[in-house]
């Protein structure tokens, strides 16, 4: 791993994007980011009896999607890197139970996302695995109970109010071998590393 100044890291062994999915609840999907989602809900439930469990059926989803859109199986997978807003990221937990593979549970709340992707990319880096998954998801019910004001309560939103988004996305990293045994090819590319991490 190489540093420039104090805070901006560059992957050496440029670590690689593979493939992505995605999942959003019907808010979400009626403006611009709905036809980019692979999955666009029409039912917030999600065919779930609790906000909780669609949640958690929505990011399974976008694990096991990210997955197939990358063609690589759950036993070809090193690492799931992965968080959520509900206590014990309860969530990402019960995705990563159905996974046989080890599991980092982020606590980051709105910097899930991102946290997910660098400590993927730096595991892939420095040689601990070829493929990891980092995802996350939310869902605004459950996010209301455990924040703000629960939907039972009955409490009237200003429209200027904020919205937690119901959705999940995930996205397969890999190393640079394992995407040029992918793609068939051999060597390392030159040039600079495509990947940097650079903190506020």
């Amino acid at each position: 791993m190489n540093k420039q100044k104090s805070q901006t890291i560059y992957f050496p062994h440029t670590p690689r994007v593979l493939a992505s999915a995605s999942v959003a609840g019907p808010k979400e999907c009626a403006g611009i980011v709905g036809k980019y989602v692979d999955l666009a809900l029409d039912d917030d439930m999600f065919g779930e009896s609790t906000y909780e469990k669609a949640e958690c059926k929505m990011l399974r989803y976008a694990v096991e999607k990210a997955l197939k859109n990358g063609s690589v199986r759950e036993e070809d997978l090193d690492l799931f890197v992965s968080g959520d807003l509900l206590n014990q990221i309860i969530s990402a937990s019960f995705t990563a139970r159905d996974l046989p593979v080890p599991f980092f549970g982020v606590y980051g709340a709105c910097s899930t996302m991102a946290e997910s992707l660098c400590l993927a990319a730096t595991m892939i880096d420095a040689g601990h695995c070829d493929t990891a998954i980092a995802a996350t998801g939310s869902h605004f019910s459950s996010a209301e109970r455990q924040y703000r004001y629960p939907l039972e309560l009955g409490t009237t939103r200003p429209p200027q109010s904020q919205w937690t988004v119901t959705g999940a996305g995930a996205t397969l990293l890999c190393s640079e071998k394992y995407a040029d045994r992918l793609s068939g090819k051999t060597g390392v590319r030159g040039g600079e590393p495509r990947i940097a991490v650079t903190s506020a």
